[in-house]
């Protein structure tokens, strides 16, 4: 790490900020690799955004639209929402962003969950807080505990439902007593960058409508097959989304970002085909990995969360998976040293990721 410089000093908080780290994309030594590290779909993007994102490409001279308001039209009838209330970012960790920037500061704190997602501890390091960490109960969101940690210092509290990289979730009644439970001066923030993988479920959209003091994001990362755009969007009560406007960067989404985006939500049939794809598979690759001794909590999202015996078996597995020139997640920078997180590939994918590991479990017996 560098020197500090003697006189010349980033805010408070800046320098407690661990870089965050994506998953690996190459190994040395393999041309090919089977990337199972960041949670992408492997349909990729749907035929109809891909053709959205080239007819972009004639415009590519003019300034994007500031307000996003195709986007959010689309996103709006989508979902069945008020575009009005709708706000786009690179990715829902804009939206994070502008939320911490916008109600977290110097002697304020935000409250995340122990293996939550780490950009709410970053961001709410850069905006000069005070991170506030709160158990889990067996990689489960224990709102009692949330409650518990809240204090009148309490600005936000972001939770993921489904939650990164565990997987489970929460039922409404609880998120809901909890929107009900914290601070009168604090928001809730529920992060649904999964939420589409969850049948029928719509992000607690109903929640944030009953509600002034609670926001949800998500992403076009995950379901709609876009990570390389970094495209996020949030819903909230029209005080929360007028205030983080006034943070967001006028020109923050690219012509063609917009256009793809707005595409994608759009294409229903092609989020249900993933949606399904991902459920079969998902439930193929964690029976497969049960029956070599490896549990894994119940996924709701496009990923599992393989437990093994201690961190010493987890890393080996890792370093057998890439051998045969396989990523996956390794997850003690989550507190989980002994899981490895495992995105749900195509069939061809879930099926060489369960050999693999089957086969080092043979092996070690």
């Amino acid at each position: 790490m560098t020197e500090p410089h003697p006189t010349i000093q980033p805010q408070p908080g800046i320098l407690e900020i661990a870089l965050y780290h994506g998953g690996e994309g190459a190994l040395p030594g393999h041309n090919r690799v089977l990337k199972l590290s960041s949670n992408e779909n492997p349909f990729g993007a749907s035929p109809a955004t891909v053709e959205a994102y080239r007819r972009a490409s004639d415009s590519l001279h003019l300034y994007p639209d500031t307000g996003h308001v195709a986007l959010r039209a689309a996103i709006a009838r989508a979902h069945g929402l008020e575009a009005e209330r709708i706000i786009c970012g690179a990715g829902s960790d804009e939206i994070i962003t502008f939320l911490c920037q916008t109600y977290a500061g110097p002697g304020l704190e935000v409250i995340h969950t122990e293996h939550g997602f780490g950009m709410y501890r970053i961001s709410a390091l850069a905006a000069g807080a005070t991170p506030v960490e709160v158990p889990e109960r067996e990689r489960h969101t224990d709102v009692d505990a949330i409650l518990a940690a809240c204090t009148e210092r309490t600005a936000l509290v972001f939770i993921a439902n489904p939650n990164n990289p565990t997987g489970t979730m929460i039922p409404e009644r609880e998120v809901a007593r909890l929107a009900e439970g914290v601070p009168p001066q604090a928001l809730l923030v529920l992060d649904g960058a999964y939420a589409e993988f969850v049948e029928g479920f719509d992000g607690h959209a109903a929640l944030v409508d009953a509600r002034d003091n609670t926001v949800m994001t998500r992403t076009f990362s995950k379901i709609h097959g876009l990570g390389g755009l970094r495209i996020g969007w949030g819903y909230g009560p029209a005080h929360v989304i007028e205030a983080l406007n006034r943070v967001r960067g006028p020109f923050n989404l690219s012509t063609a970002a917009q256009a793809a985006a707005a595409a994608a939500v759009l294409d229903i049939a092609y989020a249900d085909y993933c949606r399904a794809e991902n459920a079969r598979n998902r439930a193929w690759l964690a029976a497969a990995l049960e029956r070599a001794g490896v549990p894994s909590d119940p996924s709701e999202a496009n990923f599992i969360l393989a437990r093994f015996r201690d961190q010493e078996e987890a890393e080996a597995v890792d370093r057998a998976l890439r051998d045969r020139g396989i990523l996956v997640r390794r997850m003690a920078g989550y507190k989980l040293p002994a899981a490895l997180r495992i995105t749900v590939g195509d069939a061809a994918a879930c099926a060489a990721v369960a050999e693999a590991i089957d086969g080092f479990v043979r092996a070690r017996a």
